[in-house]
Formats: structure tokens, sequence, C-alpha cells
């Protein structure tokens, strides 16, 4: 799986970075992803980061 952030959309919430650490951070008060490739121990917390986003900011594929 793959996550992406769109740095327009982002409201730098930190609330993906809350859910999902090992793939999310911040920089420049919005948020980004970390990695190419989402770990198969993070897809669940990563899937709530996606669904939790206030702006719909995070598009996920598979």
């Amino acid at each position: 799986m793959k996550a992406t952030v769109d740095e327009e959309t982002c409201i730098g919430c930190e609330l993906c970075v809350d859910t999902c650490p090992g793939v999310f951070e911040m920089a420049d008060d919005k948020a980004r992803v970390k990695i190419n490739e989402v770990p198969e121990d993070t897809v669940k917390s990563c899937r709530e980061a996606a669904e939790n986003c206030p702006v719909e900011a995070i598009t996920l594929e598979e």
C-alpha cells in the first residue's frame, strides 16, 4: 500500500501523525509521508489516519 498527502488540502492538525507516526510526519506545518511503502504492521493505523483526516487529504493506493 502507498499513502500520499495532498499538502494543499492538509490543515496541519497532526491527527495522522498521532495515529500513525510510522508513516506520517510534519514538515513546514503540513503532514507528509515519510516512507514509500506502508509497512504491513502499520496498515491498520494508516487506514485509520486516512479515514479520520478532517479534510480528506490522505489517499491510499493498494
